[in-house]
């Protein structure tokens, strides 16, 4: 069970890593004045609707610019932490990974319900956004499991350091 948890942490650690570069890049252009980010990174955004027709993106529907300020707001400094959390092997990595998890795994249930019944959506669009509902399911079921080093010690150590009653 420890090396497949390293594993699956291993997986995440990239995921957000990659979220935590992309999302002020690249996502935020949705719901931000385009003025505000480099000239490439607009070109790169712009690419993506193209060559991908992420209608999403270009037509910025109202509950997907939602869902992009929720990316922005709750989900970005969560990804930003869960980096942390992993390098430091910190206890509370569990729970930012349900969080994240469980946030971003209904996130996409709603984009991909759009993209699918939609019918405008390509089969390359699709396969860009289901990785994601992937990787929200690894999270939310990584945060399901306990931390199994740091926890128990900090436990033992609130312990030990109680007044004794006379």
């Amino acid at each position: 069970m420890g090396a497949l948890c390293k594993v699956v942490d291993a997986v995440l650690f990239i995921f957000f890593l990659f979220i935590a570069i992309v999302a002020p890049l690249i996502d935020a252009q949705t719901c931000l004045p385009q003025h505000l980010f480099l000239p490439f990174l607009v070109e790169l955004k712009n690419w993506h609707v193209q060559e991908f027709g992420d209608y999403l993106v270009s037509e910025k529907p109202h509950f997907f610019v939602g869902i992009v300020w929720l990316e922005l707001l709750l989900q970005w400094p969560l990804a930003v932490a869960s980096v942390y959390g992993i390098v430091a092997g910190k206890s509370w990595f569990s729970t930012t990974c349900l969080i994240y998890g469980v946030s971003t795994l209904t996130a996409m249930v709603a984009i991909l319900a759009e993209l699918t019944l939609s019918n405008r959506a390509s089969d390359q669009l699709l396969m860009i956004y289901f990785p994601f509902l992937g990787f929200a399911i690894l999270a939310f079921l990584r945060g399901l499991l306990t931390h199994s080093g740091k926890s128990k010690a900090i436990a033992k150590r609130l312990v030990l350091n109680r007044k004794k009653r006379a």
